[in-house]
């Protein structure tokens, strides 16, 4: 039931195991019999993992490509164990091992109410809110928390990976302004000045759910590690409607000014990655992006 795809596309990763509704049955009847006969269906596609529909209140998480291997096994280890958070997250229910020609581990989880905020935007009410999710996340992590080399790390380490996107985007689009550079400039050159804390790692408007502009659930928690919160602070260019709403956020979080240049920055980072993939073959990132850089050019 699973085999190797190869795809050239220089966008989305291409997944490297075919999984299908045969594939997820096969395994729960393997290994979960009591769960095999719920209706299963596939909901969502992302870089690293597919996702299932299992019964009405379930879903099956199974990784697509080996990079998404240590992500669910982040998700597996360390999400029971993260300070109580006002916003419902995807705790495993159940755990999956390799089988049936599957190689990987996987999740039965709960499934979160809601759908994907590009979708279903937030109004400017959720500032707050938003802020007081990241505020109760980012703690103080144990010391065997995972670390995450692209997420939570100083961005100059992330400079070589972006350049070629950066490159891409400013002679095909007129996205890369004199503001997204000084913004991304001041980032590069200010110091990380916090210790770090737990972090989501990848809060973009994809991964966190929301009701008639209501915020759900916070979902995709694979990128989970400890590192520099600005990480996460990026979403609130991501995900609020406008500047006045970031603003609110940004005054209910309470962050130092060097800490609010490095979330810009990290805002930068995440428009150039959605919008170079987005514009090869997924028009959902692509919005994202340009959503973000627009957020980012509207200023502080």
């Amino acid at each position: 039931m699973s085999a190797p795809i190869r795809n050239p596309t220089v966008g989305v990763p291409p997944a490297e195991v075919e999984i299908d509704e045969a594939l997820v049955r096969a395994l729960l009847t393997a290994q979960h019999p009591d769960l095999a006969d719920l209706p299963i269906r596939l909901v969502a596609s992302g870089w690293d993992n597919d996702m299932f529909r299992l019964g009405d209140d379930m879903a099956v998480r199974m990784p697509r490509r080996l990079a998404g291997v240590e992500l669910i096994e982040n998700e597996q280890r360390w999400l029971r164990t993260l300070p109580r958070l006002p916003l419902p997250i995807p705790a495993p229910l159940r755990l999956g091992v390799a089988g049936e020609a599957y190689p990987w581990p996987w999740s039965v989880l709960p499934w979160m109410p809601g759908g994907p905020v590009d979708r279903d935007p937030l109004n400017a009410d959720q500032a707050p809110v938003l802020a007081g999710f990241l505020k109760a996340l980012h703690q103080p992590a144990p010391g065997d928390a995972p670390h995450n080399p692209h997420r939570g790390v100083a961005l100059a380490e992330r400079v070589d990976y972006l350049a070629p996107r950066f490159a891409r985007l400013a002679a095909q689009t007129n996205l890369i302004t004199p503001r997204v550079r000084a913004v991304w400039d001041r980032a590069l050159a200010t110091p990380i000045d916090i210790e770090p804390t737990w972090l989501h790692g990848d809060p973009h408007a994809r991964n966190v759910l929301s009701k008639h502009g209501r915020l759900t659930a916070v979902i995709d928690w694979g990128d989970m590690c400890q590192g520099d919160r600005a990480t996460d602070l990026s979403s609130l260019w991501m995900l609020l409607p406008d500047r006045e709403s970031r603003r609110a956020a940004m005054a209910a979080y309470g962050a130092s000014d060097a800490t609010w240049a490095r979330a810009a920055g990290w805002a930068v980072n995440y428009a150039v990655v959605l919008t170079d993939a987005g514009r090869v073959d997924d028009p959902r990132l692509l919005a994202m992006g340009e959503k973000t850089f627009a957020m980012v050019e509207a200023g502080d």
